[in-house]
């Protein structure tokens, strides 16, 4: 089962709308990160989430597929190198995560690394794309026929 260890704040701050929203609602950015994640891995099989942020937890963030791990009085590198060092088979983890410290240290143990940059660009391109198949799916072909006189 492949494993994904998200490094949440690190994320938020690679989307630039939920990078401007951090800085007047913490919490709302973190629950929308979450929404985001939980939309982006629904389909996918023989996947498991975790996703870390510093600090304690405020409020709960209810999501079905993503367990959420807050990293109290430690920071969350702290708890996602220990999440790393925890797995039997490391090779079964992609760590998402610009930091570079927690990149050399999975490096180190035979993870699998996702830039938070990379993995943003493909977690948003999905997001717009199930936008605009939403928008899509809302006009049929005899709408668009009418639409354009054809």
């Amino acid at each position: 089962m492949r494993h994904f260890i998200i490094d949440g704040n690190n994320l938020i701050g690679k989307i630039p709308p939920l990078f401007r929203l951090q800085k007047k609602d913490g919490q709302l950015s973190r629950e929308k990160l979450a929404y985001i994640l939980e939309s982006y891995f629904i389909n996918k099989r023989n996947i498991k989430v975790s996703l870390h942020f510093d600090g304690f937890m405020n409020q709960v963030i209810r999501v079905s597929t993503i367990k959420i791990i807050y990293s109290g009085k430690r920071t969350a590198d702290d708890e996602i190198k220990h999440e790393i060092e925890n797995e039997k088979n490391r090779r079964n983890l992609i760590i998402i995560t610009s930091d570079n410290n927690i990149l050399q240290f999975a490096r180190v143990c035979g993870c699998e690394i996702k830039t938070s940059e990379e993995f943003s660009r493909e977690i948003m391109s999905r997001s717009s794309e199930d936008e605009e198949k939403k928008r899509e799916g809302g006009i049929n072909n005899d709408e668009i026929k009418r639409l354009f006189d054809v």
